[in-house]
């Protein structure tokens, strides 16, 4: 506990250490579910660090979802490929297809979409620790180029965490996450300077407002035979690769820092 660290006979941090894969902690999610004959991951465990940190939800999943499904939207944006059936091509596991599908259907997805400057649609996928809940999003986005402001009124999503045991808790997992991850991407981010965090009120660390959070559907794939996964932390991946893709999808540009605040937002519109 951190005040144990100022006792007369003060007690020492514990040093940090590397949760192991498949799992993972920090390079959680990091290792993609499609099917490329060659990958190469590298992670970079940071010991010694300018700031006392903690773990996110997730831990290395959001951002290595982000990055990811980002750029697997790039690769398909090369390929002029739609991005929905190009995931479904590169993968092999049928019931990461079947999520992806199955968003598809839920959110009318028409094939090669395309944004028209302010409003667009994206998706984002993830097996959760590539153990857990399968969950793939579609996300809509508003941008107001001229403020910078984007906002996720919609977003839709299908989770596969085996057998059912709670439909309405599983629900209300993925539907968290979702708002959540959203708050997370368009909004929070610790700001601090060379003594210390400078984030300490709401106005320096600004949430999602009841006013903008998205509405959410949420549709359950239930397998009996098989055993149940758990729904753990499964959405807030999809989430925010979803909505990074929607910008992309509406405007053209893409961002790959987070949050999408508004000077981010009005750099990459130029």
């Amino acid at each position: 506990m951190l005040a144990s660290w100022y006792l007369a006979e003060a007690q020492t941090a514990a040093p940090p250490r590397i949760i192991p894969q498949p799992a993972g902690g920090g390079d959680r999610n990091a290792i993609p579910l499609y099917d490329f004959p060659r990958q190469r991951i590298v992670h970079h465990f940071i010991k010694e660090m300018p700031l006392r940190v903690s773990a996110l939800r997730t831990l290395g999943a959001y951002s290595n979802v982000f990055a990811v499904e980002s750029f697997i939207d790039e690769l398909a944006r090369a390929a002029n490929a739609d991005p929905i059936a190009f995931r479904i091509a590169q993968l092999k596991d049928p019931r990461a297809r079947a999520v992806i599908e199955a968003v598809a259907k839920k959110a009318n997805w028409k094939e090669g979409e395309v944004g028209d400057g302010r409003r667009g649609r994206g998706i984002g996928f993830a097996k959760y620790k590539t153990l857990s809940v399968y969950v793939a999003v579609i996300a809509e986005v508003e941008v107001d180029p001229a403020s910078g402001v984007i906002k996720v009124p919609q977003a839709f999503a299908v989770a596969d965490a085996g057998q059912i045991i709670n439909p309405d808790g599983l629900t209300n997992q993925i539907e968290g996450g979702i708002i959540q991850s959203t708050s997370w991407t368009l909004h929070e981010q610790v700001r601090f300077d060379r003594d210390g965090i400078t984030s300490r009120d709401w106005h320096g660390y600004p949430i999602l407002t009841m006013q903008d959070v998205p509405h959410v559907e949420v549709e359950l794939i239930d397998r009996p035979a098989e055993k149940s996964l758990g729904a753990d932390e499964g959405s807030q991946g999809p989430a925010v690769a979803a909505i990074v893709n929607a910008f992309a999808n509406a405007t053209g540009k893409r961002i790959r820092e987070l949050p999408l605040t508004r000077e981010r937002v009005k750099a990459a519109l130029g």
